[in-house]
């Protein structure tokens, strides 16, 4: 009976935030008599829209009409089957072709599979259950093995979006020579690496997929994305280059054998290239100085961790017609001289997005000139890892800072002087209506807050009616200010650091057909 109650709590609290005020539905709920099973069908399956599926499965057993609305097949567009990733768990093959054929069907658009599910049978149930599937992922990052694809004959044609997560050590080429015929209308390509997974020491690198082949059946794609893959390098880039004359993003960060010396290929085959990103890559800066960087399309670049020059930099910033996003952190040799060539030389003019994480070198003073010239139309600001920036320079150029959506400021390193945090969010509350996402990085034991510190908080809530993720680090301000928003009904907007991380990527373009997982 408490799991039956807890189950129609969350329908209620759904129904309260999907339903409008003048619905007679909810004007009947108020009515004494009036129960949630008064409620239209229409209406039950737009509360249930909001739910993830492991609650809707709960629902299912509340009672018979819950059931029918809970596998209604509009419920189930898109689903993951990997549990470990807040998926459903499918205990068998048999199970999983139940459901393609009893709930699936041809609602079915988006379908993330784990290795063990993956089979020439579920991809044939998919292909002839789910005419309308244009996202996959498959996930084989944790495959010692693969099922034999032998007697495969079919697999779903409609594709248009499709993440592949790679093995350490499984080839792939058996599986992508029987699904080659049926790719070539890709648009969105994900090859995820073990980035993550690999150990300081060095071991022997296999190319589990062979790109060179896969890049002549997709001709189509307009992103790329070759995430943490230790096998990709400069060749590799070259090989997408040749045969994808739609790209309009490419991403390959953590690939760590990348060293740019194709790059000034890539731009003149790739005309359409509006989005680099080469976050931690081997970037050697002669190379990206031999690209005709005048002739581009090029608006958005992420360079952070990388090793470039000081000369690299001005050469890159000055020519660039017409960036509109930057990230460059973690550049020891972005400096004062290279922020003010850029100034003085480039065009930072339309740049909407700067990350400057944790490069040292950049002085306040140096900074303060660059926003006060170009602050104003800034959607997102990172100036996160620097000791010496603290809160007096972002009360300066807070009220510039007017059309901001994302914040992220501080550095956890413990630092001789105090951060008065009270001081902070009236700043931010009273200059930033447009604020979405906010990030505090300070250490706590640096921040200063007064007993009168809820009302600093209350004017931030209030006035930034758009903040949708606040995230601080772990300590006594982090619970004040999660029990404020909380008593608020704004429950998940205060986030710690542990769990959330904010940047500049939610501005990207292509932000939606990069997000893997």
């Amino acid at each position: 009976m408490c799991a039956m109650w807890n189950q129609l709590s969350t329908v209620d609290f759904v129904a309260s935030v999907a339903l409008s005020k003048d619905d007679p539905a909810v004007d009947a709920r108020r009515r004494p008599n009036a129960t949630i099973e008064k409620l239209p069908d229409k209406v039950l399956m737009h509360i249930f829209s909001y739910l993830t599926h492991r609650e809707i499965c709960r629902m299912a057993r509340v009672c018979r009409k819950w059931r029918l609305i809970a596998y209604d097949t509009r419920l189930w567009k898109s689903v993951s089957l990997r549990p470990e990733i807040s998926g459903l768990h499918v205990g068998s093959l048999e199970a999983l072709l139940a459901l393609i054929s009893i709930r699936f069907g041809p609602s079915l658009r988006y379908i993330e599979l784990p290795i063990e599910l993956i089979t020439h049978t579920v991809l044939h149930e998919l292909s002839n259950k789910c005419p309308n599937l244009t996202h996959m992922l498959l996930d084989f990052s944790t495959a010692m093995q693969l099922h034999d694809f032998s007697e495969m004959q079919a697999f779903p044609a409609k594709l248009k979006y499709m993440v592949i997560c790679l093995s350490e050590v499984i080839f792939m080429e058996g599986f992508m020579r029987k699904i080659y015929n049926f790719i070539n209308g890709l648009e969105i390509l994900h090859l995820i690496g073990t980035y993550e997974k690999v150990e300081e020491e060095e071991e022997e690198i296999y190319e589990v997929i062979n790109v060179h082949k896969l890049k002549s059946a997709t001709p189509n794609l307009r992103v790329i994305n070759l995430y943490g893959i230790n096998f990709i390098d400069d060749s590799h880039i070259d090989a997408f280059s040749s045969n994808c004359i739609q790209l309009e993003c490419l991403a390959v960060n953590f690939c760590n054998k990348v060293t740019g010396s194709t790059l000034k290929t890539l731009f003149q085959r790739s005309r359409r290239l509006k989005c680099l990103l080469m976050h931690q890559t081997s970037l050697i800066s002669e190379h990206v100085m031999a690209v005709e960087w005048e002739k581009v399309s090029l608006q958005e670049l992420d360079i952070s961790a990388t090793d470039v020059s000081t000369e690299c930099l001005i050469d890159l910033l000055t020519r660039i017609p017409n960036l509109r996003f930057l990230s460059a952190g973690q550049l020891n040799s972005f400096n004062d001289t290279v922020l003010k060539a850029w100034m003085e030389g480039g065009n930072p003019r339309n740049l909407i997005a700067l990350d400057l994480d944790s490069s040292d070198n950049l002085t306040d003073d140096a900074l303060y000139k660059f926003l006060s010239r170009h602050g104003q139309q800034l959607s997102g600001l990172v100036l996160s890892g620097m000791p010496h920036i603290t809160d007096q320079l972002w009360m300066s150029v807070m009220p510039i800072l007017n059309n901001a959506k994302i914040l992220v400021m501080g550095t956890p390193e413990r630092l001789g002087v105090n951060i008065h945090v009270d001081q902070l969010m009236d700043g931010i509350a009273n200059n930033l209506p447009r604020l979405e996402r906010l990030e505090l990085r300070w250490d706590p034991q640096n921040l200063r807050f007064s007993d009168k510190s809820q009302k600093a908080i209350d004017i931030l809530r209030v006035k930034c009616l758009k903040l949708r993720c606040l995230v601080l680090n772990d300590g006594r301000y982090y619970e004040i200010v999660k029990a404020n928003f909380e008593r608020a009904d704004r429950n998940t907007v205060v986030r710690t650091s542990t769990s959330s991380r904010v940047s500049n990527y939610y501005l990207l373009g292509n932000y939606k057909d990069l997000v893997f997982n």
